[in-house]
């Protein structure tokens, strides 16, 4: 079998180029001159009949024929990397996962440390990040997102429910005498009080929610810096109960009712499909799916 290619010198040029979005940096990752980058890059656009690259004054952009090869090239080379890492003997190098701070730091911080133990070749990178990455044109490998589970071109597969409830200290909780009833919580500060799974979850709980009513909390636009400010006695957050058992057993959060709110969403583990098998995908993605599995148990059995 044979196959028209391009010299893969010159496409290699190319994908660092179009991923950088300039030649002279992707001179410096591949170790070559500009000059002999923007050969390349010639050489790359004779062969195909039509310019890959829009030269401007310091920058450039790709055309529409360039924009339709990048991502296969950088597909390819991922590909090739992954081939060539399995044929070593396995999952190796550095693993890059995209997530939010919330799960960082209350499920990934907690037993991170672990599949480190277990793979000692594999250095794990995590960028905090709430935006939706491009997994063909980024250098990530894996995303822990909230969501359906929808994500075109991506494999997604479920971790656990997303829902939440309101959490304080213990402390807080007993120096106005305690939290039974939805309307208790009038007596304590609300963080982030204008965020809409207040209303969500005081509807679920059968209790009206009345805005005029709260003394507002801290707002501090995530929910890992509202369980700070819970822990240390600020007022009462709106938490998701599955990144906080932890805090919880060891008593130092307070979850005054069974009651939770829910938008449907859930945590959700994603990955290009074309790299299901990657090992170094593959071992992390096996990991975090044993670690999460009693989670989704329990689920099905209060279900």
């Amino acid at each position: 079998m044979s196959w028209e290619l391009p010299p893969l010198g010159a496409i290699r040029v190319f994908e660092a180029a179009a991923r950088l979005g300039s030649f002279t940096k992707a001179a410096e990752e591949l170790g070559m001159t500009q000059s002999a980058a923007s050969y390349q890059i010639k050489v790359l656009e004779e062969r195909a009949g039509t310019p890959l690259f829009i030269r401007k004054t310091r920058q450039i952009a790709l055309t529409e024929a360039g924009q339709h090869l990048a991502p296969h090239a950088t597909g390819a080379f991922s590909t090739l990397a992954d081939a060539w890492v399995a044929t070593k003997g396995g999952a190796a190098g550095v693993l890059s996962v995209t997530t939010m701070a919330t799960f960082a730091s209350n499920w990934l911080a907690v037993w991170l440390g672990t599949f480190q133990l277990m793979h000692p070749d594999l250095a794990v990178k995590v960028d905090t990040s709430s935006r939706l990455v491009d997994f063909a044109r980024e250098d990530i490998d894996i995303g822990i997102r909230t969501g359906t589970g929808k994500w075109p071109g991506l494999a997604a597969h479920y971790l656990f429910k997303a829902d939440y409830t309101p959490m304080l200290s213990p402390e807080l909780a007993e120096s106005v005498g305690g939290i039974r009833h939805p309307e208790d919580l009038y007596k304590v500060a609300l963080c982030g009080p204008d965020d809409p799974w207040w209303k969500t979850w005081f509807e679920a709980a059968g209790a009206v929610f009345d805005r005029d009513r709260v003394i507002a909390g801290p707002a501090l636009g995530g929910q890992a810096y509202d369980a700070m400010a819970a822990l240390t006695d600020q007022g009462a957050a709106i938490l998701t109960h599955n990144l906080y058992s932890a805090l919880l057993a060891k008593g130092q959060l307070l979850q005054p009712f069974d009651v939770v709110g829910s938008d449907g969403d859930g945590y959700w583990l994603v990955h290009l499909e074309s790299r299901r098998n990657t090992p170094k995908i593959k071992v992390f993605r096996d990991w975090v799916l044993s670690q999460t599995a009693d989670t989704r148990e329990s689920e099905v059995r209060q279900a």
